[in-house]
């Protein structure tokens, strides 16, 4: 399964072979994670390259398109999207995932996961990723984070998710206070021409 960043032809289509070999192997969350990430990076040092209607920001918000769904949902692959000024909510995931720049610059607000249900959450750090960076955004036991458009131009980054992202419920948190509300986020549609 490994293959060099600069082989020529790795494209979606071996990235997401990749993953589902990696996925059905299984192992701890941390080496599907690692072997993820690695594949993240060869695949955008490869020149991914993306429909128009993929990469268009919304408007109004921030979407997450899909470029994979696994038909068992073990896994997802997602084309997410922030125009200028956009951000998440304060949020968690359920599952683990991996997150590779393609364009733009995403900025990600780490925060502590509660101990207890109504504490105020408490502010880890943040990180700049830029294109070409790949990073373990989320374990399934750890992960609260906010996640906003880090650049002059639209960020848009690769997220790799494990689980069909667009159909889990996942944990959206009120920063000041603590309170947990449930959502889901929905797949978007690639953009008109």
């Amino acid at each position: 399964m490994s293959r060099s960043p600069a082989r020529e032809g790795y494209d979606l289509e071996h990235f997401v072979h990749d993953v589902e070999g990696i996925v059905a192997t299984g192992g701890s969350e941390r080496s599907v994670t690692e072997q993820v990430a690695q594949r993240l990076r060869d695949l955008l040092a490869a020149g991914l390259t993306l429909d128009p209607g993929m990469v268009a920001p919304r408007t109004d918000t921030y979407v997450m398109r899909p470029l994979h769904v696994a038909p068992d949902g073990s896994f997802s692959i997602a084309c997410a999207v922030w125009n200028v000024g956009q951000s998440t909510p304060v949020h968690g995931h359920e599952t683990w995932g991996v997150v590779g720049i393609h364009s733009g610059a995403e900025l990600e607000v780490d925060y502590v996961k509660p101990e207890r249900a109504g504490e105020p959450l408490v502010r880890r750090g943040e990180a700049v990723w830029s294109p070409g960076e790949v990073t373990v955004c989320c374990t399934t036991d750890d992960d609260v984070h906010l996640v906003e458009c880090g650049s002059d131009v639209p960020c848009v980054g690769i997220h790799v998710y494990g689980a069909d992202i667009g159909t889990l419920s996942r944990r959206s948190y009120d920063p000041a206070s603590g309170a947990v509300s449930w959502f889901t986020s929905r797949w978007g549609t690639p953009a008109a021409p």
